[in-house]
């Protein structure tokens, strides 16, 4: 496996050589920047592109983490956050307010699904996991159903890596090393789409998988506090995805059984899968929408749980009756974050933003098409402006690559020495690209991950 093959500028080199000397990246292991993958220090950043110190372009093609929305150095919303640097950069948000943060609220609460009903701050995703997590904990614990505990989550799901949020993830790569000190969830089988039977549709197979959410429920319901699930998109755990038939039926489920649902949209929220939220697609409103990523743009830290007025209800009280939810960050409701989260969403109303993606989703899928004949694709699958390629060794039966033989990061080298960043999940090469690409840079990304692939399997 060969690293990248340009010899870097000497500010490339001088930066990475000080990033090696003090940093420790996430989801990394360092060792490998060390040796023969490179680290790429980025001198700025503009629409779709990353460009180093060198001037070599990178065509973002998984929206840096998911996060960025509309472009790099956005005008529309470095402008909003230049704006609010003159006027307050933080204030404690416990006793204090400000209007950034309620007119945030107001913006969410008007274009989330109907019934939700106040908003609660947090730094990012997986800090909002941990919030609606104990949220319906201690929702349960105030109206005097303290015997609720548990949580149900799906196989193959991920939430984030703080440890509330790992208790419920089912990627062993993340949860196996922490495993003593997490909580124990319900595990149902996903509804995944991937695992379906041949001749069988994606709706047939998401309502069969509501059997196992039902068996599951009807045992366990007295000790659940919450169903948590990645709405249409299992993100992390390799991009497996589900008809919105199943989010509807689990709605139908949670309320029967009395329990709350948790829709986790942080990567698929803000347009990714056509709609605004995912949830909208099964008419469904859970009881906490969890947000953060596209929330800002891409430009600054920041989630939302939003839930509704009955859990709310649930926590006023007299401060002696112990019934207050006492969570709290240091930057909760930071004013510049919920500067940008504003204009985020004023972009979406001013602009057709979801007509475009549909548009842009209609080409990314026309051009991957032919990659579903590939010996060594198992599936394309795509759910809006999401898309994935599966690489097996072996078609028929899906048997996959050897994990030590890292396939996905021949991909990723081969990618980014040809001016495309895509970041592989193990075997999966996946396309997340900001709204703002051209059609002919997604001519480019394909190109590239098609070449990517080649190179990856031969």
């Amino acid at each position: 496996m060969n690293a990248l093959p340009q010899t870097p500028a000497p500010d490339t080199a001088a930066w990475r050589a000080r990033d090696l000397a003090v940093l420790w990246h996430p989801c990394t292991q360092m060792h490998d920047h060390a040796e023969r993958v490179p680290l790429i220090p980025i001198a700025r950043g503009e629409g779709a592109w990353l460009i180093d110190h060198a001037g070599r372009r990178y065509l973002d093609a998984i929206s840096s983490w998911w996060t960025n929305l509309f472009g790099h150095a956005n005008p529309r919303i470095a402008a909003a956050v230049k704006d609010q640097l003159d006027r307050l950069e933080h204030v404690i948000f416990a006793g204090f307010s400000h209007e950034p943060g309620i007119r945030l609220a107001e913006e969410l609460l008007r274009v989330a699904p109907p019934g939700l009903a106040r908003v609660f701050y947090a730094d990012n995703g997986s800090s909002a996991i941990e919030v609606a997590l104990k949220m319906s904990f201690h929702y349960w614990r105030n109206v005097g159903r303290a015997g609720k505990t548990r949580f149900v989550a799906l196989t193959g799901s991920y939430h984030g890596e703080t440890l509330g949020a790992l208790g419920v993830t089912d990627v062993p790569l993340y949860r196996a090393t922490y495993a003593p000190l997490l909580l124990s969830p319900i595990l149902v089988r996903s509804p995944d789409c991937y695992e379906r039977a041949p001749g069988v549709s994606w709706r047939e197979h998401s309502l069969a998988r509501l059997a196992d959410m039902r068996a599951a429920l009807e045992r366990h319901a007295h000790e659940v506090c919450a169903v948590i699930v990645e709405p249409l998109v299992q993100c992390a755990g390799g991009m497996r995805m589900y008809d919105a038939a199943y989010l509807t039926g689990l709605r139908a489920l949670c309320d029967e059984f009395g329990v709350h649902l948790i829709a986790d949209e942080i990567a698929v929220g803000f347009g990714r899968t056509g709609t605004l939220f995912a949830c909208e697609q099964a008419a469904i409103t859970p009881d906490f929408l969890c947000l953060s990523k596209g929330l800002t743009g891409g430009f600054l830290p920041l989630s939302a749980v939003l839930t509704t007025a009955a859990v709310y209800d649930a926590f006023y009280a007299e401060y002696a009756s112990g019934k207050a939810f006492l969570h709290s960050h240091s930057y909760t409701g930071n004013p510049l974050a919920c500067r940008a989260a504003l204009e985020t969403l004023a972009i979406f109303r001013d602009e057709p933003v979801l007509a475009r993606n549909r548009e842009l989703a209609a080409q990314l899928a026309a051009r991957l098409a032919p990659l579903a004949a590939h010996p060594h694709v198992a599936e394309v699958r795509q759910t809006g402006l999401i898309a994935a390629i599966e690489l097996v060794r072996e078609r028929t039966p899906r048997t996959p690559f050897p994990a030590a033989e890292r396939r996905g990061l021949r991909a990723y080298l081969y990618a980014l020495a040809h001016g495309v960043l895509l970041r592989p999940l193990g075997d999966v090469i996946y396309c997340m690209p900001p709204y703002v690409i051209r059609r002919d840079e997604i001519d480019r990304m394909v190109d590239v991950a098609a070449a990517a692939i080649d190179h990856a399997v031969a």
